[in-house]
């Protein structure tokens, strides 16, 4: 498991090169969303006693995670199919097992950095939450999910361009469907239901309880770690056939 950092690092190192691009970037949407949904509508509509805008931060939290630990993806893509750093690390002495878990931590770190930008996009807008260990352990897990997710299905696009419909397939209704802009209540109950399915619905609901200051259900963060470990297992099993 030594290897794990070098890949871990690499992926850091990117990061730093394009730190002020990507800064700029993962900050684009949310800033989109918050004013023309937070500004437009914050004032004037209220849930469960809170402004919309104070809903909405936790949602929008939720679901960059979700989209920024994915795009690990892309990444991953870009070195397999175009540097070949994937076959580099094939002729490396570096197990299958390091190389998941560098390229999720890396994912995850993506994740972390996104919500700090928009926890600090929200203090801008006066949206004061708590930002408590349960917020964080929630972001975790939702990060990992997805980032392990990334992993699994970069081993499995046969090129760059797959991952555009992976991404519009799988992400893109997720973050609009996970209960990040609406609250799950107010849909018909069998569309409830069926969201249950969708782990960015127990990250969104299990971050807005613990940023609201309440105890997050532990059903929502237990159904995120067996998903994130079942995807984890996936990533693995996808490595080693790709490597085969």
């Amino acid at each position: 498991m030594n290897g794990w950092f070098a890949v871990y690092y690499r992926e850091l190192l990117i990061l730093k090169r394009r730190f002020f691009r990507q800064v700029a970037s993962m900050a684009v949407a949310p800033l989109l969303y918050l004013i023309a949904f937070g500004m437009g509508m914050g004032s004037h509509v209220i849930i469960d006693g809170r402004s919309y805008l104070e809903f909405l931060v936790p949602g929008l939290i939720a679901m960059t995670s979700m989209t920024q630990a994915f795009a690990i993806a892309s990444e991953i893509n870009v070195a397999r199919f175009y540097w070949r750093i994937f076959e580099e690390f094939q002729a490396a002495p570096i197990r299958n097992m390091a190389y998941v878990t560098g390229e999720i931590a890396a994912g995850i770190t993506r994740a972390l950095l996104a919500v700090v930008i928009i926890v600090l996009l929200g203090f801008l807008f006066g949206v004061r939450l708590s930002y408590n260990l349960f917020f964080w352990l929630g972001v975790v897990l939702n990060s990992f999910v997805f980032a392990s997710l990334a992993v699994c299905l970069a081993m499995l696009v046969k090129a760059h361009g797959d991952q555009v419909l992976l991404t519009n397939f799988i992400i893109t209704p997720m973050a609009f469907l996970g209960g990040t802009f609406f609250p799950m209540d107010r849909m018909p109950p069998w569309v409830q239901q069926s969201l249950q399915f969708l782990p960015i619905t127990h990250a969104a609901k299990g971050i807005r309880a613990a940023s609201f200051g309440a105890l997050p259900g532990i059903e929502d963060y237990l159904i995120l770690a067996v998903v994130g470990l079942t995807f984890f297992a996936l990533a693995f099993h996808c490595v080693n056939r790709a490597r085969d």
